[in-house]
């Protein structure tokens, strides 16, 4: 364990790679790397989970409802350090995870694999936010950057290793496999951290940190007020429960505003505010890449494509996000306004053309068309790899003096609380489109139409803010 002192003046790779830092790395980027890669696994093999145990209409809760207990585990992270210390802290992470995957493993019915997917959600959340929460306390500061970029590049590991785990799993029959296979990776990562990371909390800050429960509380009601509304075939429910998820959502900013331990910034709530306004960009375009997780569906009943294969066609959207975010990140000024507005349009032209080309059986038949339905799955992800950058580097500007800290962290919170929420619409689009009810080629064919039409909307929106948001810059 080291403090801020700066042992390492000239830090380099191999200061981080080696001796006990090299066995902290893997754990802090293990812990990323397995929460990341078990996404893109699940998103591979759930086509064949809904084959074996059924549960269509639930397709996107597996979505919500990890990614919204998430969030939980986020919020919860930094209190368990303080009040546990960091090994145990991590090792209740790793528990709860491995919890979560032997349940879906076992799963009989997709309401149990529902319930596992929460209980994942919530041991992956904790070890997410723990895995950049530690850095500053396992390694020196002239190491923090790199361990950062480390930590941050395990996302790039799971958009190639998560498919093809998934995907040869699903094509063999045994999907159950898959999440086994997480299971020794997490009794790895638990034995170097008993070892190399320490057991001591940090009673210092105790009293400092009080959880925001009302406020996480109602944000789960919100998202599974807009799930629950999916499961019915009627458009009056399905308003119904967004407007419930909606009004819920307009609590949680009253009450968070006026909350002493708060989970967003001042003005976060209004797009009157640089803030608000930057804040919901962020949602508007987070909200296209949602659609990444029917893409696999798409495929294999519209097209016959095999697990592995659609996983990858799939990965494709966050190939795109990560070829665009490197060079568009050393922009600035003038050319950075560019990249903003030129973001929602290249987001929404590609979900227009998948909006186009999805539901038709033939057109992946040739090279030609195969290389456009891929281009189109990139220019999503690409168009907010263009953006993203630029987006936390202003949000980070217009952090409100002394909240430069919460604004940061609230980041991750927004990304996620978006993702989940527009995973919920997902399903209603998909559901009241056919998807379960007729099913099959022509009711998936109607919901992928649907679905990508929708989503379309949120870069038109976003295009909207971005000219007051640049303007600004």
């Amino acid at each position: 364990m080291s403090g801020n002192s700066s042992t390492v003046s000239n830090a380099s790779w191999a200061d981080l790679l080696s001796g006990a830092n090299a066995l902290r790395s893997i754990a802090l980027a293990g812990g990323v790397a397995l929460h990341a890669v078990n996404v893109y696994i699940v998103t591979t093999i759930l086509p064949s989970v809904i084959q074996d145990i059924g549960g269509l209409e639930y397709y996107a809760w597996n979505t919500t409802l990890f990614v919204v207990t998430s969030i939980v585990g986020s919020a919860l992270s930094a209190k368990l350090i303080e009040t546990l210390g960091p090994r145990a802290a991590y090792l209740l992470a790793v528990a709860v995870f491995t919890a979560g995957s032997i349940v879906c493993a076992l799963a009989p019915s997709m309401q149990v694999m529902l319930a596992g997917r929460s209980v994942q959600g919530l041991g992956g959340g904790i070890l997410f936010a723990l895995s950049y929460a530690l850095i500053r306390l396992v390694f020196d500061a002239a190491l923090w950057s790199r361990a950062m970029a480390l930590v941050s590049g395990m996302w790039g590991v799971a958009t190639l290793c998560g498919p093809a785990i998934g995907g040869v799993f699903a094509q063999t029959g045994h999907w159950r496999l898959a999440f086994w296979a997480l299971l020794p990776v997490a009794a790895i990562l638990a034995l170097i951290v008993s070892f190399k990371v320490s057991g001591k909390p940090s009673t210092q800050a105790v009293s400092r940190t009080r959880l925001p429960l009302t406020t996480l509380a109602l944000l789960v009601a919100s998202v599974l007020a807009i799930s629950l509304a999916s499961l019915s075939k009627q458009w009056g429910w399905n308003l119904a429960g967004i407007a419930l998820g909606l009004a819920i959502a307009m609590l949680i900013a009253k009450v968070d505003s006026r909350a002493t331990r708060r989970l967003l910034p001042s003005g976060a709530y209004s797009i009157g505010t640089p803030l608000g306004a930057l804040y919901a960009v962020m949602c508007l375009t987070v909200a296209a890449i949602t659609t990444e997780i029917f893409v696999p569906y798409f495929l294999q009943v519209i097209h016959g494509m095999t697990p592995l294969a659609a996983g990858y066609m799939t990965a494709a959207m966050a190939a795109g996000w990560t070829l665009a975010a490197l060079p568009s990140s050393t922009r600035t000024g003038a050319e950075a306004n560019r990249m903003l507005r030129l973001s929602p349009v290249i987001i929404l032209g590609s979900l227009i053309g998948l909006a186009i080309m999805t539901p038709q059986a033939a057109i992946l038949g040739s090279a030609a068309g195969l290389t456009v339905y891929v281009v189109a799955l990139a220019g999503v992800g690409f168009g907010i790899g263009l953006a993203w950058p630029h987006l936390l580097t202003r949000i980070f500007n217009a952090a409100p003096a002394g909240e430069e800290t919460l604004t940061s962290s609230s980041i991750t919170t927004v990304q996620l609380y978006a993702a989940a929420v527009t995973a919920a619409l997902a399903g209603i689009i998909t559901n009241s489109a056919g998807l379960a009810d007729p099913g099959g080629v022509a009711g998936t064919q109607q919901a992928a139409r649907w679905l990508f039409a929708t989503f379309a909307v949120a870069p038109a929106l976003a295009l909207l803010l971005l000219a007051r948001v640049t303007r600004k810059g």
